[in-house]
């Protein structure tokens, strides 16, 4: 009796007035069905739900699907969630709740298949739903598992969409659909037209669907079947594969391997023997063709394949490939589309490729740049010019400990690194450049010594763990122009800042008496010191305007790769290649040196993807060669340099 009058609160809906049952009554014609659905049986169900037009409908699936749908003693299905012992029951039409004992419900549990085709069914409920995430999923649904019924209600949702970017996808998925499931022939091919200014893999993987194939043979070359092209065994597809269509077929016996010799054989010993050959003779492949040609000759086992036998069978028929698709019109159009996606894939590929060797320039001009002046002006072969990038990387790592925004904190880290490496370019310059001018050897060794000083004293004070270095959050992602070609924003800033540097260089050095002191003992320090000017001075502001500059790399270059105390290392091979083979002591060098090896690291590690060090050593090798024909770089630098 409590039983009763709960259900019937249920159907009364805490109201006066009973609330209309419409779902309730729909689902009671289709009882057995809702309650054990098949896979085969659910889609009657389904039409008539999705025709009736009741609100309902689509909560009523979901929660079907998500097995939270139950049936009570009566026959009445309820939407419910667990209680202990009880059940808070939801009426599937008013929305109302109630508890009551879970003793005679059951608990609807549609298999896997059945979930999936409720989930279609789903779909096009979705597509008009109010919310744009439940809009977003169900799209989402369509591009994980297209099928044909998905066509109709997408298109019908797209002229009410009134997000933009999700209107943008419903167009492409319709167009996908359309190029696999359109009914007329003359809106399949339009559609796959429209695929072929799409480099997506998913336009890819439509017209390659399209486009499958499925091994055949006939004895003649049949004309009522699309064919895609003839086959021929021994070069398009291997004999012993060939053959194995014709068995499959079972237009010939299966081929008799070694293993199947023998195996044959060693059923067959009888009285030590097989056939008239003794066990102790089965050794050799001659003998034991012999007793299996017996044992064939008897009866006992099937006769023996030869190669001989295999190619005579092949000569009788023709292999090819069919296409799965059986319109010839519908599958000249995609192999066309393709063709013109493969070539903007391909060329896409370049443009990335190319993109990626910039980036990588612009972060060896940076790393080399300072190098180039200090090695330009001064001869002074600094090995610590990479710990100049790793103070730098750190300075601003230190940074963004004290100020959390991370935007202020580079701006603030840009300047303070270019100081900090300043003032340490100058300290060492004073201290031990300054007494090794015109040694190079002391000088390398020197400078080889300091640079594993500060490499330990960096792991002293930070550890050997990398620190993070974080980039704003406007720097997070990569622009996309496509599947095929896209950066990352921290290199489009890295490029932007390596270019702002050039700039900045060139007016120091071109409109700065500064830079025309530069200049001057570059190309003749005798003579610079005769009109006034003080070589010492300008080495040692020359050696600091090379290290901070490398600090303001160090900051660039942290926000890209890792910051470690051996970061520097992973730089200053690089830089000396860039210097040396751009030209010592020139700005548009050095921009032609890293534009060169950054290029050709990419273009070979293209050839080779899974060989990075290969590709560096290759890089060398051909620098080596490249260094012999053009020993003073790509840009020579006339003076004292050239004179060196």
């Amino acid at each position: 009796m409590p039983r009763v009058l709960i259900l019937l609160a249920l159907l009364l809906g805490f109201s006066p007035a009973v609330q209309a049952q419409e779902l309730q009554n729909l689902l009671q014609t289709h009882a057995e069905e809702v309650a054990k659905p098949g896979r085969r049986t659910v889609g009657t169900v389904l039409d008539d739900l999705a025709s009736s037009g009741i609100p309902q409908v689509a909560t009523f699936l979901e929660e079907w699907q998500d097995k939270s749908v139950w049936q009570s003693p009566e026959g009445l299905f309820f939407i419910a969630d667990e209680d202990g012992d009880s059940l808070i029951l939801t009426d599937i039409d008013s929305g109302v709740e109630t508890t009551a004992p879970s003793d005679g419900f059951t608990q609807l549990k549609p298999n896997g298949g059945v979930r999936r085709v409720i989930g279609t069914a789903l779909v096009q409920f979705q597509l008009m739903d109010p919310d744009l995430n439940r809009r977003t999923t169900a799209v989402a649904s369509i591009a994980r598992r297209p099928e044909a019924s998905q066509l109709s209600p997408l298109l019908g949702s797209i002229d009410g969409e009134e997000d933009s970017t999700l209107k943008a996808r419903k167009i492409q998925l319709a167009n996908f659909l359309s190029a696999s499931f359109a009914e007329d022939t003359a809106d399949r091919i339009a559609a796959i037209n429209s695929l072929s200014t799409d480099v997506s893999v998913e336009a890819r993987a439509v017209l390659n669907q399209i486009l499958t194939t499925s091994p055949a043979l006939a004895e003649e070359l049949p004309t009522d079947v699309n064919i895609a092209r003839v086959l021929n065994p021994g070069a398009d597809m291997s004999l012993d594969a060939a053959y194995e269509l014709l068995v499959a077929d079972d237009l010939a016996a299966p081929r008799t391997d070694a293993d199947t010799i023998k195996a044959a054989l060693a059923s067959n010993i009888i009285n030590g023997r097989v056939g008239d050959v003794p066990v102790a003779q089965l050794g050799t492949t001659a003998n034991r063709n012999r007793a299996y040609a017996q044992l064939a000759h008897s009866g006992t086992v099937p006769p023996m394949v030869t190669e001989t036998d295999r190619d005579a069978a092949l000569a009788k028929y023709t292999f090819f490939e069919i296409y799965n698709e059986a319109d010839p019109a519908i599958t000249d159009a995609a192999k066309a589309a393709l063709a013109s996606v493969e070539t903007r894939v391909a060329v896409g590929q370049s443009a990335d490729l190319a993109l990626d060797a910039l980036s990588l320039a612009s972060i060896y001009f940076l790393a080399a740049i300072g190098l180039a002046i200090t090695f330009g002006v001064m001869g002074v072969i600094n090995m610590a010019h990479g710990e100049f990038i790793m103070m730098g990387a750190y300075t601003g790592y230190v940074v963004q400990l004290f100020i959390p925004s991370y935007t202020l904190s580079i701006i603030i880290a840009l300047p303070l690194a270019f100081a900090v490496t300043f003032a340490a370019g100058v300290a060492m310059e004073r201290l031990v450049i300054r007494h090794l001018y015109h040694r190079p050897l002391e000088t390398l060794l020197a400078t080889f010594g300091i640079s594993i000083a500060l490499q330990q004293l960096a792991k002293n004070i930070f550890g050997t763990q990398a620190r993070p270095l974080t980039s704003p959050a406007w720097l997070d992602g990569a622009w996309v122009f496509n599947d095929v070609v896209q950066i990352s924003y921290i290199r489009i800033a890295i490029f932007v800042l390596a270019v702002i540097f050039l700039f900045l260089i060139l007016f120091v050095l071109k409109r700065t008496r500064l830079g025309l002191e530069v200049r001057a003992v570059t190309q003749n320090p005798g003579m610079a010191a005769s009109m006034g000017i003080n070589p010492d001075r300008i080495n040692m502001l020359t050696f600091g305007l090379g290290s901070g500059i490398a600090g303001i790399a160090g900051v660039a270059i942290g926000l890209y790769a890792k910051v470690t105390s051996e970061m520097g290392a992973d730089y200053i091979v690089q830089s000396f290649m860039t210097v040396v083979v751009g030209g010592v002591g020139n700005v548009w060098g050095t921009l032609a040196g890293a534009s060169l090896i950054g290029f050709l690291q990419k273009g070979i590690e293209w050839l080779n993807p899974s060989n990075t060090l290969a590709a560096q050593t290759y890089m060398i090798l051909f620098i080596i060669l490249f260094i012999q024909f053009r020993p003073k770089g790509i840009v020579a630098l006339k003076g004292r340099a050239a004179a060196d």
